[in-house]
């Protein structure tokens, strides 16, 4: 079975990583998430951090490496994107940071008050502008699919934004493999600027992309930024067998439908499992395993995380001394990977001889599994 290079950020390759192989944009291997930012009374039960432990939690993020800054209209319906731009006014070292925003969500009643039309789009970005007081953002992410508004139309916007200036670099986020797919052949077709990176969900515990999402982006070329490697807390340790974390948490507001768990015996295994590798390195803990593991991922060039609080994210932060070994990536795959299912089984049975880069992310590091649930065949 394959083992993907641990990520050594104090070895040879350097701290900042290209974004993505067809673009030159250097980021940080983790960049700073706001779900957790508001003004104490939106979005609570995620965080309610505000302008000032932002601009904290920025200054040290700053200390740290860190230069990419990832939000959204979404959150708070605005109110983070005012928190990191209020956040902003108070550090010299602003214009070191770059800025993720996204949408496409809906966020309002009217009619036009959400998905990927060029009215949408135009208007949500020059309000995100606003609230996050800059002339331009430096990756805007399609929030999500829209399988309504042409294809060609929405594309067709991110094209003219890109050239305008008013964004730099865009990604989609939470498309599916033949989405993204799809996506770059109308670009290809109408010579549109091409995305440069997709942002989904991806995790020690929820690997689902691996089936589709991320060997699509790796056959294009295009980088893997996951958002929530903790999947929204469940892989800090918090929640182990019999018991849960006490105050506020995604899954107790009753908003958090992408966090579902249709299996928590196997997320306590997946704990468990970091927990082990944990232990092998001194001072090391869950959160940062995971967000190590997860930088260890083919196609993950960065990695968005949030922090409740300043010493949350001194935590988080730890993960650059980790130096995962062949071992402790092992143990966490054997209870992590995903199950391998069809057409996935039958290419790595009948069709292991020719797999490409792509096709390695799961048909290549399945051969132990496919002996596992299929047995040897003849």
């Amino acid at each position: 079975m394959s083992t993907p290079t641990p990520y050594a950020p104090s070895g040879s390759e350097p701290f900042h990583r290209q974004l993505s192989p067809t673009c030159g944009l250097r980021v940080s291997p983790i960049a700073l998430g706001t779900l957790t930012f508001g003004r104490g009374e939106e979005l609570t039960h995620m965080g309610d951090v505000d302008a000032d432990g932002a601009a904290r939690m920025l200054a040290r993020a700053h200390e740290a490496g860190v230069n990419l800054i990832d939000t959204a209209n979404l959150y708070g319906n605005g109110v983070a994107e005012e928190v990191v731009g209020d956040a902003l006014t108070k550090l010299d070292c602003a214009e070191d940071f770059l800025i993720t925003t996204k949408a496409r969500m809906v966020i309002g009643d009217g009619p036009n008050d959400g998905g990927a039309s060029r009215w949408h789009l135009l208007r949500e970005v020059d309000r995100s502008l606003s609230r996050l007081g800059r002339d331009h953002i430096d990756l805007f992410y399609l929030h999500q699919w829209d399988g309504q508004t042409p294809l060609e139309e929405t594309l067709e916007t991110m094209d003219t934004l890109v050239r305008s200036g008013k964004i730099r670099y865009y990604g989609v986020s939470n498309y599916m493999g033949w989405q993204l797919q799809k996506a770059l052949r109308v670009c290809e077709a109408n010579g549109f600027i091409k995305p440069v990176s997709q942002q989904i969900l991806y995790s020690a515990y929820t690997r689902t992309a691996e089936y589709e999402q991320i060997p699509a982006a790796l056959d294009a070329g295009i980088s893997t930024q996951p958002w929530s490697p903790l999947n929204m807390g469940l892989l800090t340790g918090k929640w182990r067998r019999g018991r849960q974390p006490e105050g506020p948490s995604r899954l107790k507001d009753g908003t958090g439908a992408e966090m579902r768990v249709p299996d928590w015996g196997r997320l306590h295994d997946v704990v468990d499992a970091l927990e082990e590798v944990a232990g092998r390195h001194d001072g090391a803990t869950i959160p940062q395993v995971a967000l190590a593991w997860t930088l260890t991922r083919p196609g993950v060039h960065n990695a968005a995380v949030a922090a409740r609080s300043l010493e949350q994210l001194e935590d988080l932060l730890g993960y650059a001394a980790l130096q995962l070994t062949a071992e402790d990536l092992a143990t966490i795959d054997r209870v992590s990977r995903p199950e391998i299912i069809y057409p996935h089984w039958h290419q790595a049975d009948m069709a292991a001889e020719r797999l490409s880069p792509a096709d390695e992310d799961i048909i290549g590091t399945v051969g132990e599994q496919v002996a596992e649930q299929f047995g040897a065949r003849s």
